[in-house]
């Protein structure tokens, strides 16, 4: 089997992004972000070598993201999947800035602190529910039959697919609240991995870039 390409796209900047708020599904880009989105978009191929499908989470800033990315590139369709969803907050700070005092205890707790990989806040997606949602996308992509795939998807389940790539099921929630700290996405950032999978070898996964981001002042001068 040839080796699969997998570029992941984390959505431009959202309105409630650049106003500090933490969001759900909604939440359209701002100018900046469908620059930033132009100008990733810009880095790919637009004929030969450019990515055969395009696949996106069903949310409102990675579908304007992936909208603006299709038509640089001319793909006709996009494809949508929940398994790109962000993580689902708990119900207590959607809608709240992240500079509210409750917020940042939450977000200290669940997303900076040691704690077990069962521990639940509330109603959120947490660390068992987000690692078993990372293993499905993998699994998915592998039986996927094209060999360039784009994938717009959010920050934090972002930094989940690479750590289990990384650690598979030896991946902790302490380790990787320590991996998301250390390794930030920005908006637009792009990350590159391949796949490889060989009869009776076990699968191969390497992480070849890491949050690739290109300022929108720059754009113009990309082919």
């Amino acid at each position: 089997m040839a080796t699969k390409v997998i570029y992941f796209v984390r959505h431009g900047e959202s309105v409630l992004n650049s106003q500090g708020i933490r969001q759900g599904a909604e939440g359209a880009l701002t100018d900046k972000g469908r620059e930033q989105a132009l100008a990733t978009a810009r880095k790919f191929p637009k004929h030969k070598g450019r990515p055969q499908v395009l696949i996106s989470s069903p949310f409102e800033r990675t579908k304007e993201t992936s909208d603006i990315i299709a038509h640089e590139l001319g793909i006709t369709d996009i494809e949508y999947s929940d398994l790109l969803k962000e993580r689902r907050n708990p119900r207590e700070i959607i809608g709240h800035h992240g500079d509210e005092s409750e917020v940042r205890q939450i977000i200290d707790l669940i997303d900076k602190g040691f704690h077990k990989d069962n521990f639940r806040y509330s109603d959120e997606e947490n660390f068992a529910d987000l690692k078993e949602r990372a293993k499905a996308l993998l699994e998915y992509i592998s039986q996927r039959k094209e060999k360039r795939i784009l994938m717009v998807t959010h920050n934090i389940f972002l930094k989940m697919i690479i750590s289990y790539m990384l650690m598979g099921e030896s991946l902790t929630a302490s380790e990787y609240n320590k991996l998301s700290f250390l390794n930030p996405i920005e908006n637009a950032g792009l990350t590159i991995c391949t796949y490889k999978k060989w009869p009776f070898c076990k699968p191969e996964w390497k992480l070849l870039v890491w949050n690739d981001i290109l300022q929108p002042e720059m754009a113009s001068e990309v082919g």
